[in-house]
């Protein structure tokens, strides 16, 4: 009962919505100022058409898109199970985004190690940051799940703590994405790798086509947000 109120109230507001859309475009194109469209020039008249034209043809698209997902959530309503499956891959779907679940996927395997220089947090977190500029859709060191929280410190010079949890080398650093661009977001000249090199520290690298990255098993608290209703 409640999944199909919820579903009704979707489905009120989202017509709403068009609705309010629809009728600030008509009332837009309404307002025309006929007069000036009689004394444009022959030029100036066809653009003019054309931008109308696509005010319309963008109204028919938006009309099709919520008719269609009104369709989708009246077909659901009728039913309580798909209801409840929709809701439960939804959820689904958001705990994989926030690290909660376990993944598997093409991607790249990174081994990052202490070389005449040793290994410092910045290290690891240029790399995230290059990985998920790069397209990186999970992320893992020493197999410690990165996610929106994630901290990455260096503790007395000795160890570099992630998650809270103290690492020491090698840093074996996993990432699932679309191979090609991970590896060439590592490997640009003057890039993450040459600049690792340069600094006297060891990197190698492989692509895999099956790259596992573990579920994140911490909890992610907000402290100062709160929802806002």
């Amino acid at each position: 009962m409640k999944g199909k109120l919820s579903l009704t109230i979707i489905i009120g507001f989202t017509s709403f919505v068009f609705t309010m859309v629809m009728f600030t475009q008509f009332k837009t194109i309404e307002q025309t100022d006929i007069t000036a469209i009689e004394t444009m020039r022959e030029t100036e008249l066809r653009e003019e058409l054309a931008r109308i034209k696509a005010n319309y043809d963008d109204i028919e698209t938006k009309l099709n898109d919520t008719q269609a997902k009104i369709t989708e959530y009246e077909t659901q309503m009728e039913n309580d199970e798909d209801s409840a499956k929709i809701l439960e891959n939804e959820l689904n779907e958001a705990k994989m985004y926030l690290g909660y679940t376990s993944v598997v996927g093409q991607g790249i395997i990174i081994t990052i190690t202490d070389g005449s220089r040793s290994i410092e947090s910045y290290d690891l977190i240029n790399l995230v940051n290059e990985l998920k500029l790069a397209g990186a859709e999970a992320i893992s060191i020493n197999d410690n799940r990165v996610v929106s929280t994630t901290e990455i410190v260096d503790i007395i010079n000795r160890y570099i703590m992630v998650n809270g949890k103290r690492l020491s080398g090698p840093y074996i650093i996993k990432a699932i994405g679309d191979q090609k661009y991970l590896e060439s977001g590592i490997t640009l000249k003057n890039g993450y790798i040459d600049e690792m090199n340069a600094n006297g520290k060891k990197i190698s690298y492989e692509t895999v086509d099956e790259v596992i990255i573990n579920a994140y098993d911490g909890n992610i608290e907000m402290q100062y947000s709160t929802v806002i209703e």
